[in-house]
């Protein structure tokens, strides 16, 4: 992590801020007000980073590309990153209250610990995953395991066989280990595609419980077990109220921290947020559409809570080229609400762009594709209590017999 925060610092994306700023409130809404990643040098005492990884330009450094080609490079992932063993590392008691976990937003049910990568090990299966956790003592943690998920069921499994399920959360790593970790994978391959980001091959420590983890600023080993805890309200990607739920309970056993650790906040509903939760669907997304025609670049857009919109840009082969691609969008990433298909002289990434297309190239009676009593996602307020919407498809794309119809006047550079 402390390389690239300098990598970005040389190409001028850091902002340090050198005066006593607060973990309550005053830090979140800073980062929530830009994708520059913040270094605070006094955050209640300690040196915290905010916005490790809140743009497209900030994993395109993470990654060594051009930002056109993140996309593109993501996609041809093949999760078949070489994992290196380097040994035990050494713990000590778990104390919670040495850590600057924040208070993001008024309203919700205290600090949360939403920047941690939760890595979990049962009868020879690895997970790694993105949990938001409220802090309830000092060793003490509430996570919201969302029920279908890997983590969820591997601790249901545990529970079945009288055990515990063993845990570590890691917390200020590179970002794109925690990118990894907030990816769809195959089963036991999020280490082994982090190291394939990394360039081939990343270092892991075995902690006392038996769970793998990379290295980090702050390590914490633990247990989930049978026991609950209210968890809630929380604000999540779309900036409102998750509720509150009866959630497990992690039990902290030990606690491993660099001398000088630098803490890793988030803020829910920002930039970071949106790039991590979303982001690792542009590439499902890219491959599905890649299936049924040309596609160039796909963008889960800010405005969409970088989870529900999406803009897809294809090379037409076909006429219908438009609305297979919509459909395979949605088979890729179902929480999906809206998918706008867009020609290659269309910037996804530029709302300006994409609502010129809509204004000049869409007829709403051929060009619209209205699904009705479908699941969506759960995170969004407009569905209705049996968890079913309504998705949209725009196909924003330019009939190819009548393409020289729809040449936009330009100058030479």
């Amino acid at each position: 992590m402390r390389k690239f925060i300098e990598e970005m610092r040389n190409k001028g994306l850091v902002v340090d801020i050198h005066e006593a700023v607060s973990s309550r409130f005053e830090a979140p809404k800073l980062a929530f007000n830009t994708d520059k990643l913040l270094f605070f040098h006094n955050l209640d005492g300690r040196p915290v980073v905010m916005n490790l990884a809140a743009s497209r330009e900030a994993v395109s450094v993470a990654l060594g590309v051009p930002a056109e080609n993140l996309v593109k490079t993501l996609a041809s992932c093949r999760y078949d990153g070489r994992v290196k063993e380097a040994g035990t590392l050494p713990l000590r008691p778990a104390d919670l209250d040495e850590i600057p976990i924040m208070e993001n937003y008024p309203g919700e049910a205290g600090r949360y610990l939403n920047s941690g990568v939760v890595f979990s090990r049962y009868q020879g299966v690895e997970n790694a995953s993105v949990h938001r956790m409220l802090k309830a003592g000092k060793n003490r943690l509430v996570a919201r395991l969302v029920e279908g998920r890997h983590t969820h069921t591997m601790h249901r499994k545990a529970l079945a066989n009288g055990d515990r399920l063993p845990v570590a959360i890691a917390i200020g790593m590179h970002p794109l280990v925690i990118f990894a970790s907030c990816s769809r994978v195959p089963e036991s391959r999020e280490l082994p595609f982090a190291a394939e980001l990394l360039g081939g091959e990343i270092t892991v420590y075995t902690l006392p419980n038996g769970v793998r983890v990379p290295e980090a600023e702050i390590i914490l080993e633990g247990y989930i077990g049978s026991e609950t805890a209210p968890e809630g309200p929380y604000v999540d990607i779309t900036r409102t109220y998750d509720p509150e739920r009866i959630q497990p309970v992690i039990e902290l056993t030990g606690m491993y921290t660099k001398p000088d650790f630098i803490y890793h906040g988030l803020v829910s509903a920002g930039d970071e947020h949106k790039i991590l939760m979303g982001g690792p669907y542009e590439p499902l997304i890219y491959r599905a559409v890649a299936g049924v025609t040309g596609v160039t670049d796909v963008v889960l857009t800010r405005g969409g809570c970088g989870y529900l919109h999406v803009v897809v840009q294809i090379h037409k082969r076909t006429e219908g080229d438009g609305k297979n691609a919509i459909m395979a969008a949605f088979s890729a990433h179902t929480s999906l609400k809206h998918v706008v298909v867009v020609d290659g002289d269309i910037n996804p990434a530029d709302p300006f762009d994409v609502e010129y297309a809509i204004a000049t190239r869409v007829r709403a009676d051929r060009d619209i594709l209205v699904i009705p009593g479908v699941r969506g996602s759960s995170l969004d307020p407009t569905r209705i209590g049996d968890g079913l919407n309504v998705k949209m498809g725009i196909d924003a794309t330019i009939e190819l017999s009548r393409k020289d119809e729809f040449v936009r006047a330009r100058w030479e550079d």
